[in-house]
């Protein structure tokens, strides 16, 4: 999903600057006005996939637990996880906003555009075939692709490094995490007559 985001972010901005070549500089004020519907699509989009897989994790603890018999969401769950995307968009949010949206280059209205339209059409694309993907991968990659579709020289390649990089370690962390409290709840005693 990062390529495709940051892929898509590109053609896009390019296709952006090309129908945009011969427009006055008022056009940023279409830009802000256009953020706000594609803002919304990607909250749509950002919800469309991240509170599926929260709603699956549940729904699946839940029969495993024996508190359900079968495999059927909820409405108590889907009210929960929609309520902690949103919670959590909302105050913590706010640090990836910040990071994305100022440490890459000097995001300008048409950037802001084009990153969200891209982020959403990924993250929505993936939604409808069934494809859980990183919404923050989709958006930090979408912006790095807007950025460079400009001048690559634009983008601080430092932070998309540390970015990546921390995506690279997060599947092999998670998955020691995994690991090791797995092998805790089956060799220690009283945490095996636990479960």
């Amino acid at each position: 999903s990062p390529l495709i985001g940051f892929v898509v972010g590109y053609f896009l901005t390019r296709l952006i600057f090309f129908l945009a070549s011969g427009a006055t500089p008022r056009i940023n004020v279409f830009f802000k006005r256009a953020q706000l519907l594609t803002a919304l699509a990607l909250a749509f989009s950002h919800g469309t996939n991240d509170a599926q897989k929260t709603m699956g994790v549940i729904t699946l603890g839940l029969v495993i637990g024996g508190v359900q018999p079968v495999f059927h969401v909820p409405m108590w769950v889907i009210v929960a996880s929609a309520t902690a995307i949103a919670l959590g968009t909302s105050f913590g949010g706010w640090r990836l906003i910040r990071t994305l949206g100022g440490k890459f280059y000097k995001v300008r209205p048409v950037h802001s555009f084009a990153s969200q339209m891209s982020s959403a059409a990924v993250i929505l694309t993936a939604s409808l075939v069934g494809g859980p993907v990183s919404t923050t991968q989709v958006v930090s990659s979408a912006i790095m692709g807007v950025g460079s579709a400009e001048r690559v020289s634009k983008v601080r390649w430092g932070v998309a490094e540390e970015i990546v990089t921390a995506w690279v370690i997060t599947i092999p962390a998670a998955a020691a995490v995994s690991a090791g409290v797995y092998w805790l709840l089956l060799n220690v005693p009283f945490l095996s007559r636990l479960f």
